[in-house]
């Protein structure tokens, strides 16, 4: 049986009643107080205080604070005028009945109408923000798109230069072309000129002049055709020295080649290798059966905190080519933001065991695999085996300030930990 709260006392003004219920050492919370229009509730097992009120209230602004031993209402009237009592006097138990099923009922479908509102909220809250995120894409998607049109505009400038620059280099050397020819012509002619000249003065001396001027005429007909069998100056030119080209930064003679060859050809051949009988790819556009799409559709997902997003896009990629490293990589890293350690963990160990043999190239994703994975492990407190993936980061990028930092204090928290035990 409830035990009726009976002593209670109350205060009122035109617009307002105060009332104070004392709790005899029971524990209020708001959920044990109901309240409407007419009726007020307090069930504090196993207490009870029950009360039809005088007149209606707005049950929306009236207030309800507990503290020292009592709960102090504050009711407003919504009429302004004053109350012969708190309660109703003298009613019927059929009445009291009826205004109690009646405040019961009100409550009920103001609860649901709040719960069909918030729902509604919720549903315009996402269609906010799915239209938001298309958004983000669609102008992400122009501006792309205007910067290949502005590169294509751009090349077809430098082309359109390059083939006027080609059709003057073209026009001037077939002027150079001509004057050399003439040039070349004038002196053959002036030479076969004073060959006739020289004949016919030769003719008409002595025997004995004719045959000096003969013998004069061949050594002079001799060294001209000497002079014209000389070859032309040669042209100035341009030589040409061509590198082998090379992927990696280091010089051939301080590269590891045969590692960097054998690193190339498994990155190219996990660019190949696509798992094709996987059932679900019937379903999916062309674009989204590309890893390397997906790759960057999860990275843009992460960036905007959809951290489940960018993970199912990472996952439906490692199905279609669970070769790639960076796939494992960026997945860890969700994977931390959502407290997965485990499988933060064992991403970051399936990327580091792609990411072989070390070479330049993967320096990068193999410091980020260790600080990952190492943080994984501290999270789990398992601060010993996060340092040795921390000092491991170090061994690759000596210079980063910010893991020696995180190193150092993993170092002072497993001291502090063996002090402590």
């Amino acid at each position: 049986m409830p035990v009726w709260l009976r002593e209670h006392r109350w205060r009122q003004t035109l617009t307002a009643v105060y009332l104070s219920l004392p709790l005899r050492g029971a524990r209020a919370t708001p959920a044990n107080i109901f309240c409407s229009e007419q009726y007020l509730k307090v069930s504090i097992p196993p207490f009870l205080f029950e009360a039809i009120l005088y007149a209606p209230i707005d049950d929306t602004n009236s207030t309800a604070k507990i503290g020292n031993g009592n709960i102090f209402f504050t009711l407003y009237k919504k009429e302004p005028a004053m109350w012969d009592s708190l309660t109703l006097a003298n009613a019927a138990k059929e009445k009291l009945q009826h205004l109690r099923e009646n405040a019961v009922l009100k409550a009920h479908e103001k609860a649901k109408e709040e719960t069909e509102a918030k729902k509604i909220t919720k549903q315009e809250h996402k269609k906010y923000a799915l239209e938001a995120t298309m958004k983000v894409e669609e102008e992400e998607r122009k501006r792309i798109e205007d910067l290949k049109e502005k590169e294509r505009q751009k090349v077809a400038k430098e082309l359109e230069l390059w083939k006027n620059q080609q059709k003057d280099g073209d026009k001037y050397k077939s002027i150079q072309k001509k004057g050399k020819l003439h040039r070349e012509i004038e002196p053959l002619k002036e030479r076969k000129s004073e060959k006739m000249n020289k004949t016919r003065i030769s003719n008409e001396g002595t025997s004995k002049t004719r045959l000096k001027s003969t013998k004069g005429s061949c050594s002079i007909f001799s060294q001209n055709l000497k002079e014209e069998q000389l070859p032309a100056p040669r042209a100035a030119a341009t030589i040409k020295v061509n590198f082998t080209p090379r992927v990696f930064p280091t010089a051939l003679r301080e590269s590891r080649v045969a590692e960097e060859e054998e690193w190339l050809h498994k990155q190219a051949e996990a660019r190949r290798i696509i798992n094709s009988d996987l059932s679900e790819l019937e379903d999916l556009k062309e674009e989204e059966k590309n890893p390397d799409w997906l790759k960057d559709k999860g990275n843009k997902m992460f960036a905007m905190g959809d951290y489940l997003g960018a993970v199912n896009a990472y996952n439906l990629a490692v199905r279609l080519n669970n070769k790639l490293p960076l796939l494992y990589l960026n997945r860890a890293a969700c994977h931390l933001k959502l407290r997965n350690l485990h499988k933060a963990i064992e991403d970051s160990s399936k990327a580091l065991e792609l990411l072989t043999p070390p070479v330049p190239d993967n320096e990068n994703a193999r410091v980020k695999a260790h600080v990952r994975r190492g943080t994984a492990f501290c999270q789990l407190e398992l601060y010993t085996e996060g340092l040795q993936d921390y000092e491991a980061a170090l061994k690759i990028d000596p210079r980063n300030k910010n893991i020696e930092k995180d190193a150092e204090k993993i170092r002072h928290l497993i001291q502090g930990t063996m002090q402590s035990s």
